[in-house]
Formats: C-alpha cells, sequence, structure tokens
C-alpha cells in the first residue's frame, strides 16, 4: 500500500503567487502533521517519503520523517499543476509504505485517474487538508482499491 496525503492546514495563500511555495503550516497544520506521523506509523508508512517542494507539503512530512529517522524528498512530480500522468508514474514505481505529500489540486485528478484504469474507491472520499489516501496494490503492482481517511481532530 501507499499513502497520498494532502498537506496540512496553511496560512492564507498571498496575492502575489510568486511567494506561494514558502508558505508554511499554520499552528493547526503542525497539529495535523504531529497527528498525521502517529497513524502513517501505525499504518506500516515506512518511507520513503516523497513530497512536493512547497513549503508546506515538506512540513506536513517532517514529524512522520523524524519519527522514522528518515529524510522527506522533495519531488516536482507532487507540486501543483504538474501532470497527472508524471504523478501516477511515481506512485507505480514506489515500493509498498511510500508515503507521499501533495495538493488540493493534484490529489483528486490522481485518484479519478486511478478510478479510470479499475482502481475502486472503497470508501467515501476526503478531500480537505490532513487528509490521507490508502492505496492498496495487487499482486501485479495495479492499484485495486483506495479508501480515505478523514483529516485528524486537531
Amino acid at each position: 500500500m501507499v499513502f497520498l496525503v494532502r498537506h496540512a492546514k496553511a496560512g492564507h495563500r498571498p496575492d502575489d503567487l510568486s511567494n506561494d511555495r514558502l508558505r508554511p503550516l499554520t499552528e493547526s497544520g503542525w497539529q495535523q502533521a504531529n497527528a498525521l506521523a502517529v497513524s502513517l506509523s501505525d499504518a506500516v508508512a515506512v518511507g520513503p517519503l516523497l513530497s512536493s517542494p512547497f513549503l508546506r507539503c515538506m512540513q506536513t512530512l517532517e514529524p512522520l520523517a523524524d519519527r522514522l529517522g528518515i529524510p522527506v524528498v522533495a519531488d516536482d512530480r507532487l507540486a501543483e499543476n504538474k501532470s497527472t500522468k508524471a504523478m501516477l508514474d511515481l506512485m507505480n514505481d514506489l515500493p509498498d509504505g511510500a508515503v507521499m505529500c501533495s495538493h488540493g489540486d493534484m490529489i483528486p485528478d490522481a485518484i479519478q485517474a486511478l478510478q479510470r484504469r479499475g482502481c475502486e474507491v472503497v470508501t467515501a472520499p476526503h478531500w480537505k487538508k490532513a487528509s490521507v489516501w490508502v492505496l492498496d496494490r495487487d499482486g501485479s503492482g495495479q492499484f485495486v482499491t483506495a479508501s480515505a481517511w478523514p483529516p485528524p481532530k486537531e
């Protein structure tokens, strides 16, 4: 299984989007990130940890990285406004236990693309910040089921 996390709560999007890559988590976002670290490590997330290079995504996985003793690696394929195909290619190459952190514009597109390829969504979808998609594979490596966790309580 592979985990796909939407970044935790961050500050308001600036009018000047050139600085949006540097928008950090809020205090409640850090609380969500810490709760995610516990739930993901309990669910056998063992890494690698890949994230959009945007600060809020990197910070979302930092508590999990500390807990697992491994780094968060920035991967531009998880950034906003990138190719869904590139993101799916990355997902297909990852080992079980991998965790990715991305954005609200990318995750629904990826889940819909997986559904078109035969993956069944077996829970109600959750799209809010700090929600997690758990993607299970069959023996051939194809994603066959997707279930969503709601965001942790703050």
